[in-house]
């Protein structure tokens, strides 16, 4: 056995494509008209009414029991992106306890999103900002042999 994808149901499977294509730059690797397999390991999906899960399953997609998450090299950049499409926040850009900036928004179905920046990045910022290595270990939780190691690299 081995993991294929998360799938996220959608009710508008053109407006989520879309979403999802535009915004973040991923491609389709199969379109099935209302199941779209995406090359991030993402699959959309707008159940039919007939389905057994929009029979059997009882939900809601407010309940935002999880988020999904993704790396971004330069969050100013997909931030403006993002404010520039319109896209509902939960937060915008903010500093994490552990220094890591991120945000989180939702997609067209309100399913919860957050791009946050990279641990070498966020690490290489706080040496930027005049911390010295056992003071980024500290607030990061990271070893301060990975904070040596992400330094040098």
């Amino acid at each position: 056995m081995h993991f294929h994808s998360t799938v996220l149901f959608v009710k508008n499977i053109e407006r989520s494509k879309d979403f999802y294509t535009r915004l973040f730059g991923f491609s389709i690797e199969h379109d099935f008209g209302k199941n779209v397999i995406l090359d991030s390991g993402i699959t959309l999906w707008e159940v039919l009414p007939e389905h057994i899960i929009a029979k059997e399953l009882k939900t809601s997609n407010e309940s935002n029991r999880f988020e999904i998450c993704f790396e971004h090299r330069d969050i100013e950049k997909i931030f403006t992106d993002l404010e520039n499409e319109g896209v509902e926040f939960l937060h915008k850009m903010k500093e994490e306890p552990w220094g890591q900036r991120t945000i989180r928004f939702f997609d067209p179905d309100r399913h919860l999103i957050e791009i946050g920046e990279p641990l070498d990045v966020f690490v290489r910022n706080m040496k930027k900002k005049g911390m010295n290595e056992s003071e980024i270990s500290n607030k990061t939780g990271i070893n301060i042999e990975t904070v040596y190691n992400l330094l040098q690299s």
